[in-house]
């Protein structure tokens, strides 16, 4: 059996297939590693003193985006535990001894997404405005993303025939009517409260040194991996919300090496398997000679 020109076309165009969507990974996550700090971006400040536990924001964003309500094992509607295909924002309280607090959870929309940077098809992309968006027509479910988040915030839907990745938008198509977060605009305590980037985290430090006995002297998310438009602050220490203890510097930073490695692994390992089924080719056309 001899290579004919269709199938080392084939396999030519397999490799340059290859190369390409590999060099298209490496510019998105270049791009990425430049998006530096943006303090204009439109961002979330939420305040757990603030919060009465309501959970008006996670209806609003389920009525917003038309997620299915969870159900759990008693046939209780709505009682989610953590975030999942159906739910993107999560109201939980925490409570140890005297101290307690409710938090809210929900993609924290990173300066540096680490999740945009490990998509291999740019189905995660961060948008001018500053969210991180997703584009189901894009993914094919390798679920990178995940792995890469170090707030695990997206997440699959397991449970259907075409699964995708679900997580919050920010409501950039509100935004898009001039509306905020379906979930700001339903606080009705001021938890919540949306804005420019730096108007926000001037607004946090300044609670915190007007009230110095009422906070943890941290807002979280303005220097965590790099930054992130969801910025938090808290009378409980974070790590005791489960927010994990994150150095300043970006994800993607770290990643780079291995993604600019991409290229030519498939680069490399088409040439390997063009080269093994020529061989193989010949070796079969000489035995019929």
């Amino acid at each position: 059996m001899a290579v004919d020109r269709r199938d080392f076309l084939k396999l030519a165009g397999a490799s340059v297939g290859g190369l390409l969507l590999s060099s298209a990974v490496s510019e998105q996550a270049s791009a990425v590693s430049d998006a530096g700090m943006a303090e204009t971006d439109v961002s979330m400040l939420y305040d757990t003193t603030k919060c009465v536990g309501c959970k008006a924001c996670q209806t609003a964003c389920r009525d917003w985006n038309k997620t299915a309500p969870e159900v759990d094992s008693s046939g209780i509607y709505d009682t989610p535990q953590d975030l999942s295909g159906d739910t993107w924002t999560l109201i939980q309280l925490y409570e140890e001894g005297p101290s307690w607090s409710f938090v809210k959870h929900q993609c924290m929309h990173c300066l540096d997404p680490a999740c945009v940077a490990a998509c291999p098809v740019a189905a995660l992309q961060k948008s001018e405005e500053g969210p991180v968006t997703y584009d189901a027509t894009r993914c094919f479910g390798c679920r990178y993303c995940m792995i890469a988040c170090p707030f695990h915030i997206p997440k699959y839907q397991w449970d259907t025939n075409a699964p995708l990745i679900r997580k919050c938008t920010f409501c950039t198509d509100r935004m898009a009517q001039d509306m905020g977060p379906a979930c700001v605009d339903a606080c009705p305590t001021g938890a919540l409260v949306w804005g420019n980037r730096g108007d926000l985290l001037a607004d946090a430090h300044a609670r915190i040194a007007e009230n110095p006995d009422k906070y943890v002297d941290h807002v979280y998310g303005e220097h965590e991996a790099g930054g992130t438009l969801a910025i938090y602050l808290s009378h409980v220490p974070f790590e005791k919300l489960d927010f994990p203890a994150l150095d300043s510097e970006p994800l993607p930073k770290q990643t780079e090496l291995a993604m600019a490695s991409v290229p030519g692994i498939i680069v490399g390992m088409g040439a390997l398997m063009s080269g093994v089924y020529y061989a193989k080719s010949r070796g079969e056309k000489g035995k019929e000679a």
